[in-house]
């Protein structure tokens, strides 16, 4: 078997970027809904709804379980990532997140006093609970639709 058919014919790995491409769209679909404007750059960035991270992590835990057995250690692997993926979207990066706010804000006070140009820090590298909630779900339902036209 080739590299190429491994990659084309392996349901793991393309229901897990699967889930990862189809959560990427949905942040421009949802954006454009909100704020009624394309912003195609959301397709290669982090953070938003919903989480790609969590949408692919989980789609690759659960293929794993359906295609090879829940009781293996290559599950238990995989379901460990995934709860550290998500937890660091969650969690570290959020803050971090939230820690890009509050400097961006300090430069914008210190600016009016005629401060030179800046680069703005990127502010959404993390993501809310709903947002990995809904990734995560996005992830076991694409993981579940190919174990079923894949098995």
């Amino acid at each position: 078997m080739t590299l190429r058919e491994i990659l084309l014919f392996n349901p793991i790995l393309l229901a897990a970027l699967t889930a990862w491409f189809i959560a990427q769209i949905l942040k421009v679909l949802i954006e454009f809904i909100l704020l009624k404007r394309w912003n195609w750059a959301l397709l290669f960035q982090a953070g938003g709804m919903p989480s790609s991270h969590s949408a692919m992590v989980s789609a690759m835990a659960l293929s794993i379980g359906l295609h090879m057995g829940f009781d293996l250690p290559v599950f238990a692997v995989a379901s460990i990532l995934a709860m550290i993926v998500i937890y660091d979207a969650t969690g570290i990066r959020r803050e971090a997140g939230r820690q890009a706010i509050l400097i961006n804000t300090i430069i914008e006070e210190i600016a009016k006093g005629k401060l030179s140009q800046h680069k703005r820090l990127k502010e959404v590298l993390g993501h809310t609970p709903g947002e990995a909630i809904l990734g995560t779900l996005l992830g076991l339902g694409i993981s579940t639709i190919f174990w079923i036209l894949f098995p």
